[in-house]
């Protein structure tokens, strides 16, 4: 089990690690990757800020992606998580094994509640794709729940 007060995610970075996400990530004890990482780059830059959890995403093509397995279950403060990338690729039912699932590919933030699971994707944090929010997620697990939010980083309209 990890031990971790505040929780940064992020997600499809594709190679970049904007500076923004620093301020973002203050105080974080621990860094989730959704992936779509793109480079060892982002995830040594991530590592600057704090221990980094990843998964690997469609992009993520080479042997440096070998350290990252397509899907991870974790224990956080007692509460269970599941990541993965791409949700399409989750094949279980979550409800009574899960508190939460996180995931990324999409672009498109999700913070919501089924049947008493979070689903949570912080959208992307990468290279702006059409009009999607440039975003990352924060997490802070208590023995009461899970609490989350989405962070836009960049305006909608930069």
């Amino acid at each position: 089990m990890i031990i971790a007060g505040d929780i940064g995610v992020i997600a499809d970075t594709h190679g970049l690690v904007r500076a923004e996400v620093a301020n973002a990530f203050e105080g974080c004890e621990l860094i989730i990757h959704l992936g779509d990482i793109g480079s060892l780059d982002v995830i040594t830059e991530l590592r600057k800020m704090a221990p980094v959890v990843a998964v690997r995403g469609n992009v993520d093509k080479g042997l440096w992606v070998n350290e990252f397995p397509e899907f991870e279950a974790m224990e956080i403060n007692g509460k269970f998580i599941y990541l993965v990338h791409n949700i399409a690729d989750l094949d279980f039912e979550p409800k009574g094994n899960f508190d939460a699932v996180l995931f990324g590919h999409s672009h498109v933030p999700c913070n919501e509640r089924r049947d008493g699971v979070l689903y949570f994707n912080p959208a992307s944090a990468g290279p702006r794709r059409f009009s999607l929010p440039i975003s990352v997620g924060r997490l802070r697990i208590t023995e009461i729940g899970i609490e989350a939010e989405i962070n836009q980083l960049i305006p909608d309209s930069v």
